[in-house]
């Protein structure tokens, strides 16, 4: 049901409104932020690159539909967006809110959790992503090195386009910058939320590409980069010596023996990306991983 005998046009739902339709409470322990703010949300599909496929959208969490409204006024003609909500009384709702749009074939509303379900042949993704389980869902739509608009908590999107050198930059910082070019695009007040979260939030875009390097064996190559980074106050050198139960390596001292000694010296925050290829390369050829 709808404020209107006649349907919204796409784009122009109350977000308050759709929250007051749907009729259910909204639970902050379930992750559970709507975003509310109109000029945000107006902005937020803005932020693809220029060049997206904008043909197939994937959209995770789409809770009351206010971005969902926005996605499906910024669809090319034919274009069709799938909406993955794990919440069975939202994903009814927006089949309900939206039931022309499914009717025309240019929205799906998958019942599951995200990091579960099989995920469509997107070409692009949109979201405001639920805060607890981001990083699952970031990791789980990088590798599939299409563009990707999100809200994350500001300080897990700092650390993503963090700079080596800096006190943010980690793990996260180089598996992202491994898959995309990030960058923030906007930073979102609590008060752009209902509920409002406990911090601020902003809007990241990942624009896939190759990294400018070589990677012979990309799941030991994130493997070593977590492992390091669990020793970041220690030398490459230790780090190399005191992880081979995390990085999988049988001979770490074989892998310090043939590495370059100013790399060695360096500790792990000081490692570009690039840079751990280059030892995560000779760790491969020197140390033996165990399940390669």
């Amino acid at each position: 049901m709808t404020d209107s005998p006649t349907a919204p046009e796409p784009g122009d739902r109350d977000p308050d409104g759709l929250i007051r339709r749907a009729g259910l409470r909204v639970d902050p322990d379930q992750d559970q932020h709507f975003l509310v703010d109109d000029r945000v949300l107006d902005r937020i599909p803005t932020y693809l690159p220029a060049a997206a496929d904008r043909s197939h959208l994937l959209e995770i969490g789409g809770g009351a539909g206010a971005l969902t409204d926005r996605l499906l006024g910024s669809l090319p003609v034919d274009g069709q967006l799938t909406v993955i909500e794990r919440h069975e009384g939202y994903a009814s709702f927006l089949e309900t809110e939206f039931a022309d749009a499914v009717d025309a074939g240019r929205l799906t509303v998958v019942t599951g959790d995200a990091l579960d379900v099989e995920l469509p042949p997107f070409t692009a993704s949109v979201s405001n992503l639920p805060y607890g389980v981001s990083s699952e869902i970031a990791f789980r739509l990088l590798p599939e090195k299409r563009p990707l608009v999100a809200t994350f908590q500001a300080e897990f999107a700092d650390r993503m386009v963090a700079e080596p050198g800096t006190s943010a930059y980690g793990r996260l910082s180089v598996s992202a910058q491994h898959y995309a070019d990030v960058e923030i695009v906007e930073r979102i007040p609590r008060e752009a939320f209902e509920p409002k979260p406990a911090v601020e939030s902003a809007v990241v875009r990942c624009t896939p590409r190759d990294p400018e390097y070589e990677v012979a064996n990309e799941a030991f190559f994130l493997r070593f980069v977590k492992a390091l980074f669990t020793q970041r106050r220690k030398t490459v050198r230790n780090a190399i010596r005191n992880t081979g139960h995390i990085s999988g390596l049988e001979e770490p001292e074989a892998v310090v023996d043939v590495a370059d000694e100013g790399l060695l010296r360096k500790r792990p925050g000081d490692l570009a990306p690039a840079t751990f290829a280059e030892i995560a390369a000779v760790a491969l050829d020197h140390g033996e991983p165990t399940g390669e």
